[in-house]
């Protein structure tokens, strides 16, 4: 799973702790220091630098709630939920 994020955002911001709480493994992609995640994050939020973008096994979700994502993992890619938490 890799969260692309941004400085300043307050909704990356939320997403990530509580991501951190419930103990999901993910990489962090600041899209401001990388212009490839950039790009990415545009091509799947119709040409937005929308974050949190997040994507899991190739699914990516587009400001998801932290249901969305515990949905997406549960279904695409159960081995993140090994020793997480509160979900």
């Amino acid at each position: 799973m890799v969260v692309y994020w941004r400085p300043g955002c307050p909704y990356c911001m939320k997403l990530r702790l509580r991501l951190r709480f419930c103990g999901l493994t993910y990489t962090e992609v600041n899209i401001w220091r990388n212009p490839d995640a950039a790009a990415f994050v545009r091509s799947v939020a119709d040409g937005h630098e929308t974050v949190p973008t997040v994507t899991i096994a190739g699914q990516a979700l587009v400001n998801p709630s932290k249901r969305q994502i515990t949905d997406a993992v549960r279904s695409r890619a159960p081995h993140l939920l090994r020793g997480a938490k509160n979900l």
